[in-house]
């Protein structure tokens, strides 16, 4: 009688563990809450700023972000760009994503955007009297997101800070620059050369990598 008692305590707590494992596993299939990140590539590469919001709810993504003041320059910008001694100005960066979680620690989204360029002679002064061309591009890609919690199971302010990289193709399917090419007189050059319509990330391709550190409320 005594280990058949035993016994069924054991399988209780068996089964009960199992079920609070299997309950836990889900939890992030049913969470709602909020991130707040910060992208790392823009004030190291690009001497600006950007800040991205996601909304989260259940298995569904909602996120917007936005990029202001990225310069490039120098190694920043093509080999053709360096030669006509071209520096692109960024005032903004923007859009949003909806997208769907496939795990608790990675999501898929599609992402419209809206990018401003303007371009100036580099080690000028970047103002309206001094700007060669300016444009607006629109992109549509998508992105896989990762997200990381070091401290998720700690019951303090740590829990919330997270890590987040992520790999986004976002080609350009829109500009206004007419027929996607400017013709000019360069000074540095002395010849005529063109500017035209770039996609949005590093070196002026459309894949882009980076890496957000932030909080989850």
């Amino acid at each position: 009688m005594h280990k058949k008692s035993h016994f069924r305590k054991i399988m209780f707590i068996f089964i009960l563990g199992s079920i609070t494992l299997q309950s836990n596993a889900q939890d992030w299939k049913t969470e709602k809450k909020v991130n707040v990140v910060f992208g790392l590539t823009q004030p190291i590469f690009a001497k600006g700023f950007n800040i991205e919001g996601n909304y989260i709810h259940k298995r569904l993504i909602f996120g917007y972000s936005h990029g202001v003041s990225l310069d490039l320059s120098g190694t920043t910008v093509t080999p053709e760009m360096r030669e006509q001694g071209l520096a692109v100005h960024m005032p903004y960066t923007t859009g949003f994503g909806i997208g769907y979680r496939l795990k608790e620690w990675v999501n898929v989204r599609i992402e419209p955007k809206w990018h401003r360029f303007e371009f100036y002679y580099d080690d000028e002064a970047q103002n309206s009297s001094t700007q060669i061309i300016s444009y607006n591009t629109k992109t549509l890609g998508v992105g896989i997101y990762g997200h990381y919690q070091p401290f998720k199971k700690r019951n303090s302010f740590l829990k919330g800070i997270m890590i987040a990289p992520s790999v986004r193709f976002w080609p350009t399917i829109s500009s206004t620059l007419e027929g996607d090419r400017y013709k000019y007189q360069n000074k540095v050059t002395g010849q005529q050369e063109e500017i035209i319509t770039l996609d949005p990330g590093p070196g002026f391709t459309p894949l882009i990598v980076n890496v957000s550190v932030g909080y989850s409320f």
